[in-house]
């Protein structure tokens, strides 16, 4: 679906395949933090069945982000937005945010820059689990996950590049891959996230206010710094915006 992808950005096409070292990285860092965890399931030293469930409750708590434990000034809860951004609850959870990581990353990081797109990353996505906590106070579920950074790159993606072409997979059409523009797939997948918010329970599940907040952020911070550029028209197939299921520990 993304191969042969080229953008025309200032009158010279670039590849998707293009340098893009920090996206690159975090993808990097976020898999192989996940190959030692206890979550991978490839680490003996964790255990089996009970023991290896205890463990990763207990990674999960270490890691991420405890709401009551980061209002009540716990020792050290300070950074643990910034640690959950690179935790995975599981496989799917991983692969998922990975790869669209990888596919709205590149072209979001060739257009920020480096440097600043790593802070970008990291600023939006401890701020979108800072959200979460903030409207969840009470709660001591451990949320992991970069799933609010990574809303924020699409949140970017769609003001940089509103044209670009983005495949989607659509159920009630039997998952026909449709190809819409961006400004078209990313709102909708925004009012989606906001109806599931509504929805959520105070259970395990998905952080869906923390995709929230990470896609306004995001949007805004494009408007802000880019408002005066002339947003980038891009035509290529791009897969459509990341969907993730219910499960432990809570995810964003």
């Amino acid at each position: 679906m993304i191969s042969n992808w080229r953008v025309t950005v200032g009158g010279a096409k670039r590849s998707l395949w293009g340098p893009a070292p920090v996206t690159y990285g975090l993808i990097a860092l976020c898999c192989l933090v996940f190959l030692v965890g206890p979550a991978s399931g490839l680490d003996p030293a964790y255990g089996t069945g009970d023991a290896a469930l205890a463990a990763q409750r207990a990674y999960f708590h270490r890691w991420g982000v405890v709401p009551a434990e980061l209002f009540a000034h716990s020792p050290g809860a300070a950074l643990t937005p910034a640690t959950a951004l690179f935790v995975h609850g599981s496989w799917v959870h991983l692969l998922g945010n990975m790869l669209f990581l990888y596919v709205f990353g590149v072209m979001t990081e060739e257009r920020m820059g480096r440097v600043q797109f790593l802070l970008f990353y990291v600023g939006c996505g401890y701020l979108a689990l800072l959200g979460y906590a903030a409207a969840n106070a009470d709660s001591e579920q451990s949320l992991v996950g970069a799933s609010g950074a990574i809303s924020a790159v699409l949140g970017a993606f769609l003001f940089l590049f509103p044209g670009a072409r983005v495949t989607s997979l659509l159920p009630f059409l039997f998952f026909l891959p449709l190809r819409f523009p961006a400004w078209v797939v990313l709102p909708f997948w925004a009012a989606l996230q906001w109806l599931a918010a509504g929805r959520a329970s105070d259970g395990p599940g998905v952080a869906y206010l923390a995709h929230l907040v990470g896609f306004g952020l995001g949007l805004v911070f494009a408007w802000v710094r880019f408002g005066r550029t002339t947003a980038v028209s891009s035509r290529g197939p791009t897969p459509g915006p990341p969907a993730e299921k219910p499960g432990q520990p809570d995810r964003e």
